[in-house]
């Protein structure tokens, strides 16, 4: 049976109302092509009267459906989905899940003996039985022959929960008494020392912890980016591709507050929602700035004692916490994103200082978004840049997939 999370037994009792909820979740991302986290977010706010239970249901047997959305919509024979084929696909992955389907209007054409026998037959083939698209599986074997069925089946297991201790106010060992005091129960991660795992799954943003900035939410592959960059107290490090700030926050705490981060972004919203973010973290270094012409760059040339470049990438190192994300990608994307990199590269990169160090990194796993980027951008640059480590982190170890590039400027 298929790889299911564990959360739902046999006898377990549907009810019409949070089973709608999911059915409306895979209206919007399948059919209107919306980001899962932000339809679960907005449907989980529709009925107050859910209780942990009720939004546990629709927020992770949404996902799991989403995740093994090819396996299981081939199990109910929906090829085109509308609202009324996605009722039969909620009712093959019960009868798949082994859980008995409600006996609803909604689910009266689903035949499960002939689920049963089409799951069988598929389990044969590898791009099915593991719901990945045809144009990614042929990828993923002529870039990583070796390892990618490993890796595929480690991208389908549920991401795990993990919390990053924010060092300006307290370290991972103390977060976790404090937790344990509230009754939330984590453990360390070996080599990842500000990784705190939740035990069990829960709503961090409730925490007051979380309130109070003692922590953030951050895979442990992801932590480890800053750390390989080596900033230290005093520098002065640019963030140049910062998002909402995840990694600029940890920057600020391994830096022990004493320096000088610029945050640097496209997009202004994202700036503003990593301005909150310090506020909250007690990270007073940092400064923002809107990449809204070239000229922002060149006023920084030579500025840089570190520089990241964590650039955009296809994300398939993180298909395990957005596995939306194998329906909304192509490999037409794929290669606009890998020119994105290098022009990243390219243009960045003047900002750093002689003898300063900059790191590229991608949540990828594919070869042509890593090492043959950096690979090309240093035979470009042989004078200037010279590559000094790179490192991988993969989803079969147990958390996401990442990259990492340490690259010294020469002259």
């Amino acid at each position: 049976m298929l790889r299911f999370i564990g959360y739902f037994c046999k006898e377990m009792q549907f009810f019409r109302n949070t089973t709608s909820a999911v059915i409306q979740v895979l209206f919007h991302v399948f059919i209107e092509k919306r980001y899962a986290d932000k339809v679960i977010e907005s449907v989980l706010k529709q009925d107050h009267r859910w209780g942990a239970r009720d939004r546990r249901f629709i927020a992770e047997s949404s996902y799991e459906i989403i995740r093994w959305w090819r396996l299981v919509s081939e199990c109910a024979e929906v090829k085109e989905p509308d609202e009324a084929s996605l009722w039969l696909v909620f009712g093959a992955w019960c009868v798949i899940s082994g859980i008995e389907p409600p006996p609803w209007q909604e689910l009266r054409g689903l035949n499960p003996d002939r689920v049963l026998k089409n799951y069988n037959r598929l389990q044969k083939i590898f791009k099915v039985r593991e719901s990945i698209p045809d144009w990614m599986d042929k990828l993923g074997y002529t870039e990583l022959p070796d390892c990618w069925e490993k890796e595929v089946k480690a991208l389908n297991e549920q991401a795990k929960v993990v919390l990053r201790a924010n060092g300006i106010k307290t370290s991972a060992a103390e977060l976790k008494k404090l937790l344990l005091q509230q009754n939330i129960e984590t453990h360390l991660v070996d080599g990842m020392p500000d990784a705190l795992v939740l035990d069990k799954r829960q709503n961090v943003f409730r925490f007051q912890l979380f309130k109070d900035g003692f922590f953030e939410l951050q895979d442990a592959a992801s932590q480890d980016v800053s750390r390989f960059l080596m900033p230290e107290p005093g520098m002065r490090v640019i963030d140049a591709c910062a998002g909402a700030g995840g990694k600029t926050l940890h920057l600020a705490a391994l830096m022990k507050n004493k320096g000088k981060i610029i945050a640097m972004d496209r997009e202004q919203w994202k700036l503003d929602e990593l301005k909150k973010r310090a506020r909250r973290a007690g990270a007073g270094t940092i400064e923002t700035k809107q990449i809204d012409s070239t000229k922002v760059i060149k006023r920084l040339h030579g500025a840089a004692d570190r520089l990241l470049l964590d650039v955009p990438c296809s994300g398939m190192g993180v298909l395990k916490r957005n596995p939306d994300a194998k329906w909304k990608l192509s490999a037409e994307f794929i290669e606009k994103v890998k020119q994105a990199q290098q022009d990243v590269l390219e243009q960045y990169s003047p900002m750093l200082k002689k003898g300063g160090l900059m790191v590229y990194s991608t949540c990828s796993l594919l070869p042509s978004e890593n090492e043959k980027q950096v690979e090309s951008f240093i035979s470009r640059h042989k004078d200037q840049f010279e590559l000094l480590k790179e490192k991988r982190h993969w989803p079969s170890e147990g958390f996401d997939g990442f990259y990492m590039a340490l690259i010294k400027k020469m002259n």
